[in-house]
């Protein structure tokens, strides 16, 4: 690569970023629909949607909010909730309103405390232990039910996986993964050490977890798991006791966690005669077309529902078999990304400028730029910052394209370090070089 560094090394680890695990000396404020993040762009409200699952009458009424109060735009988060962007001033009221009347706000004091993923696929392609929506139902209900619950950081993170490993990679706080023996495995933080315990008590277990975790994080300032000072290591402990006091049956067993890997795009072969289509975001969000593209062809053809991932994509179930591919070609014209072929597939950005003070460039502009420049499908994925912070940046290995005083900074980064010093340029041309030869190659 061109314009290599040749002063001071790299860090040998990259800088914390929001929703890193780190301690915090002030109060929580992770914005909801009802407490709304002031940005550049205008307010920001994020609204909780738990496992991604939402109705085509949600998905409308968030479009139609967008677009009367905001920037017109559907944003998704690395959650699977939806984020909603340069609000006006007085729109408070009305969002709180219309987002209860959709459903979408069930416990105002618990509306920010409902994170939670689930595996996208479960139920759809015959694959996976378990059916985890039963979960996420009474987990969802046991939260909003829980006065100690409505104590946990916008930022603690409930995983629902159902066998196959997606979401168990994610790195939440409470993690519930089904087994093939009918029983699920309790995995607090990263910990391989797991807690075996009934499937149809998982909900409540993972509930008790949570609880337990506000006791041991009091005084502390730990809003997740991994800011405990101990770690989550004597947590697990605690957790399990609760458990066997609580009358469960609990094995403790080591499990390690899964690599994981979001759906594939295209279409997806359910056991049935319906399958579903699973399509990306480019940079995580949808226009008001191609939003009403999904929801219509939800209602039209499929189930009547979405179900957002936590890799910034939507799936579409219930869609009959032999009109699949034709409607994944309609989602394709409204410029949705529907297979890895695509020059968006892998490509991911923070809200850079104008939306963000702290961001020294316009990423999703020059993003797109490079896309449009016919840049290469890469086999690690991407994903441009506008400062240090990397708000967003995915997990595992990938490639790190950070805007400075200089220009960009590229890079590949595994586990949190760099492979090698970046290469650094303000050349558009020698930009789109870099990016495309550390994606194909991993250096």
């Amino acid at each position: 690569m061109v314009g290599m560094l040749a002063a001071m090394p790299p860090p040998a680890t990259l800088p914390a970023q929001p929703g890193d695990a780190v301690s915090r000396a002030r109060g929580d404020a992770c914005p909801g629909a009802l407490r709304l993040h002031r940005a550049d762009d205008g307010a920001l409200a994020r609204v909780r949607v738990p496992g991604g699952v939402l109705s085509a009458g949600q998905a409308d009424g968030l479009r139609e909010l967008a677009g009367r109060l905001g920037d017109g735009e559907v944003h998704l988060t690395s959650r699977g909730n939806v984020q909603l962007r340069g609000l006006g001033e007085e729109c408070g009221g009305e969002l709180a309103s219309r987002t209860s009347e959709m459903g979408l706000l069930p416990s105002e004091r618990h509306e920010r405390v409902r994170n939670v993923v689930a595996s996208p696929l479960s139920g759809l392609d015959g694959r996976g232990e378990r059916e985890v929506r039963p979960w996420l139902s009474a987990l969802d209900a046991l939260v909003c039910a829980s006065e100690e619950a409505a104590g946990l950081s916008g930022r603690f993170l409930f995983a629902l996986d159902d066998g196959r490993g997606d979401v168990d990679a994610l790195g939440a706080d409470v993690t519930l993964r089904a087994r093939g023996d009918g029983d699920a495995d309790l995995r607090i933080g990263a910990l391989e050490s797991v807690a075996r315990v009934p499937a149809d008590e998982a909900p409540r277990a993972a509930l008790l977890a949570a609880e337990v975790f506000l006791e041991a994080a009091a005084g502390s300032g730990a809003w997740r798991v991994t800011d405990l000072p101990g770690g989550a290591g004597p947590l697990s402990d605690a957790v399990v006791r609760r458990l066997l006091a609580a009358g469960l049956p609990v094995a403790r067993e080591v499990v390690p966690v899964a690599e994981g890997a979001p759906p594939a795009l295209g279409v997806v072969t359910g056991p049935g005669d319906t399958d579903a289509l699973s399509v990306g975001l480019p940079l995580g969000r949808a226009g008001a077309a191609q939003w009403r593209t999904l929801t219509d062809l939800a209602r039209r053809y499929g189930s009547g529902e979405l179900r957002l991932t936590p890799w910034r994509g939507v799936v579409v179930p219930g869609v009959e078999r032999g009109r699949a591919a034709e409607l994944l070609d309609v989602l394709d014209a409204a410029g949705l990304v529907t297979g890895p072929r695509s020059p968006w597939t892998g490509v991911g950005a923070c809200i850079g400028r104008p939306g963000c003070a702290k961001s020294l460039a316009d990423v999703r502009g020059d993003a797109a730029a490079t896309v449009g420049a016919g840049a290469a499908v890469g086999t690690l994925p991407v994903h441009w910052s506008g400062c240090e912070r990397r708000c967003g940046r995915p997990r595992g290995a990938w490639v790190d394209v950070v805007a400075g005083p200089d220009g960009y900074r590229v890079s590949v980064v595994r586990d949190g370090r760099r492979d090698a010093p970046p290469c650094v340029t303000d050349d558009p041309s020698v930009l789109a070089t870099a990016v495309a030869t550390a994606r194909a190659t991993g250096t």
